[in-house]
């Protein structure tokens, strides 16, 4: 609930922006013969005062609903969470790290070329060492250009070569600087131990295309447009939100199958 002093503006703004739009609703159904000259530049000079001499109930009015559409999106998220739970779970085309049994299933969307993801990582590994009961589901969203798809696309490869040795690369790919692209992640791959000639014949099969689109294609209906962004219980967690907020919410999925209990 917001504080009763954000509640009180905004009942002045609504009120202010409320008169106007009534005053003008009113005008619009009003012969024009009605509604003078005059009338109307009193009408425009009452609201431009109240607003000058009050700008922070604009301000705060913006808030207001930038916090309603938030929420709304957020709503929008879970729903869309409960109807694609098959697709967002299936490892069919992700790959699982920490426990495959695990009783709590986070899933991470992430990319390579994205610095968050890059502090995330220790996070992530952090959350898996102290957790052995986390199940992890890592899905390729490369969204930062054209350096951060063929990144992904050699990641799909080592899945699909090496699923083991996975992980390594990964970790060794973000944990680079500088731009990734196709010649650093087949590095990456080769120096977690990746056989380089079967990983660049794997690079052709039909599946890593298909990977990444399938991918991109449930991030899309879920409403997740930046990295990274997780999937855990009945929520869409937008952001490099932290250990200790994840830690968090799993601990509370764990109890009651929800963010927050």
């Amino acid at each position: 609930m917001l504080p009763l002093r954000l509640l009180r503006r905004a009942g002045r703004a609504t009120l202010a922006l409320g008169l106007a739009a009534g005053l003008l609703l009113g005008a619009a159904h009003t012969p024009a013969s009605a509604l003078d000259d005059a009338q109307r530049k009193e009408f425009e000079s009452v609201i431009r005062d109240y607003l000058l001499n009050n700008p922070e109930v604009i301000q705060e009015a913006i808030m207001v609903l930038q916090q309603r559409q938030a929420a709304a999106a957020a709503k929008q998220r879970e729903a869309a969470v409960a109807e694609l739970k098959p697709r967002i779970y299936d490892t069919t085309r992700g790959v699982v790290v920490g426990n495959p049994q695990g009783d709590v299933t986070l899933v991470e969307f992430f990319d390579y070329n994205c610095g968050y993801c890059k502090r995330a990582l220790g996070d992530m590994v952090d959350l898996i060492k102290g957790d052995p009961k986390l199940k992890v589901i890592l899905k390729e969203f490369p969204v930062l250009g054209p350096g951060s798809v063929e990144a992904a696309r050699v990641a799909v490869a080592v899945r699909l070569t090496a699923p083991d040795k996975y992980f390594d690369f990964h970790k060794k790919l973000l944990g680079e600087r500088g731009q990734a692209n196709k010649d650093k992640a087949i590095e990456a791959a080769v120096a977690a131990g990746v056989d380089k000639a079967a990983l660049e014949k794997a690079l052709d099969n039909p599946e890593v295309n298909a990977t990444l689109q399938d991918d991109l294609q449930l991030a899309e209906a879920l409403g997740i447009d930046g990295t990274p962004s997780y999937v855990l219980g009945d929520q869409v967690v937008v952001g490099a939100v932290g250990h200790d907020q994840l830690k968090e919410a799993i601990a509370s999925v764990r109890k009651c199958g929800k963010t927050q209990c």
